[in-house]
């Protein structure tokens, strides 16, 4: 009969306990853009996990469904949008092209936050959303570069329909998609004259 393999503390992955939940979760954030942005929301939640270096319980105990982790993706991307539009000087044309950065990645994931946008759990980012694009556009009427008539609801309609249009194109079409959009909310956007 053969002799098993002892583990040893060598050859065994060690639990470092509650101090790695931050780091587990940023990675499983991380992660879960790389899966999902190759495989689309049908790929194994597991392999989620699997790409973060986490084990599954690590992976349900921070996100117990696709959706809760799809929330903490556009979370941390919010966060990445207010970080970029910080500066006085920033423009409603920088946070449209974040955000098409941000799209082109996060496609499938645009999707499942579209079909639960009532859920409590992503009720809050139109509401970060709405408060950043009402910021940027009080600077922009502020410097006279985008009309009067132009509201926050304008806004925020461009950015969702830029956003379903780019999860719906094929990745080689989507900067010129892109282009295009924005040269259409310019026309819509910019002060006569």
């Amino acid at each position: 009969m053969p002799e098993r393999e002892k583990r040893t503390p060598s050859n065994r992955k060690a639990n470092r306990g509650p101090s790695a939940g931050p780091e587990n979760r940023r990675a499983l954030i991380a992660a879960a853009r790389e899966v999902f942005s190759a495989d689309g929301l049908q790929a194994p939640f597991s392999a989620v996990a699997k790409k973060a270096g986490v084990g599954q319980g690590s992976l349900y105990r921070h996100f117990p469904d696709r959706l809760a982790l799809a929330v903490a993706v556009f979370d941390e991307n919010l966060d990445e949008l207010e970080a970029a539009v910080a500066s006085p000087d920033a423009t409603l044309d920088e946070l449209l092209e974040a955000i098409v950065g941000q799209a082109v990645v996060s496609t499938a994931l645009i999707d499942l936050i579209w079909l639960n946008r009532h859920d409590e759990r992503v009720t809050h980012l139109s509401e970060r959303l709405g408060n950043l694009a009402g910021t940027l556009l009080a600077r922009e009427h502020a410097a006279g570069r985008i009309a009067d008539h132009v509201e926050t609801q304008d806004v925020l309609l461009a950015i969702t329909m830029l956003a379903d249009v780019l999860s719906r194109t094929d990745a080689t079409d989507r900067p010129d998609v892109a282009r295009r959009a924005r040269a259409i909310f310019h026309a819509a956007f910019n002060p006569p004259g």
